[in-house]
């Protein structure tokens, strides 16, 4: 499984036990409130905010405080007018990272992820250096438990371009952008039951994390800076195998 699924299945898996729910929220309401301002507050003609909207959902969110963030998307109710920013950088061992952030101020952000980067071992790029490594996929999660070859056909029924996982960690379905929310449709309609749902940066092309501790040290670099504010995703292009994945875990 590649990268961008475990460092998914760690997020997913570490998020369960997670106390911050406030700061993983506030999150989710930024991406619902600029998903409407960009494509309107229809989530049946606005793709990236019915993502939005089920993403939040599955992450417990109470729906009025996702219609309310609707509204300040539309301009019904008084917003704070966020920007899309990335960055890119690298984490130790040369694992490239692209960095995906919503900010009312550059000039706090930026600081922000450059400093987390070299408190823990990373470097800042220029922008262009990592970002031709990643290519935007929908990305489907589902328990590990489910059986294979159901998930398998279901998936490939509905588009999906890669099935991988299983076991002790989770089923990752890859799929175009433009098909996640009906690749998702698909397997529930299956019976089978969705974790959650997003859209990611998937790499091209990985680098091994075959020891604990270099995995370790690239996923606490990880983390540092998924735990900023105005960070909303982070991605990699390591690939780590199962057997570090369970260390990893825990």
């Amino acid at each position: 499984m590649s990268g961008h699924s475990k460092w998914a299945t760690i997020k997913h898996k570490k998020g369960a036990a997670d106390a911050k729910r406030g700061k993983l929220f506030a999150k989710l309401i930024r991406q619902v409130e600029v998903a409407a301002r960009n494509g309107g507050g229809d989530t049946d003609s606005n793709a990236t905010l019915r993502t939005m909207y089920q993403k939040a959902r599955d992450s417990s969110v109470p729906l009025d405080t996702i219609d309310r963030a609707v509204k300040r998307g539309t301009g019904e109710l008084e917003g704070v007018n966020y920007e899309e920013v990335t960055y890119e950088g690298y984490a130790p061992g040369g694992v490239a990272l692209f960095v995906e952030a919503l900010t009312d101020n550059r000039n706090r952000t930026g600081p922000e992820v450059r400093s987390t980067l070299s408190k823990l071992g990373g470097s800042f790029a220029e922008p262009g250096s990592v970002a031709w490594q990643f290519e935007r996929k929908g990305l489907v999660l589902i328990d590990g438990a489910v059986d294979e070859d159901e998930l398998m056909m279901a998936a490939l029924e509905a588009g999906a371009e890669d099935v991988a996982g299983g076991g002790e960690v989770l089923w990752t379905v890859t799929c175009e952008p433009t098909d996640l929310n009906s690749a998702r449709e698909a397997i529930e309609e299956a019976g089978i039951a969705v974790e959650s749902s997003d859209l990611t940066m998937v790499a091209t092309s990985v680098v091994e994390l075959a020891s604990a501790d270099a995995a370790k040290s690239v996923v606490r670099l990880l983390e540092a800076l998924d735990d900023l504010d105005d960070v909303q995703s982070v991605h990699m292009n390591a690939d780590i195998p199962d057997e570090v994945m369970a260390e990893v875990v825990g």
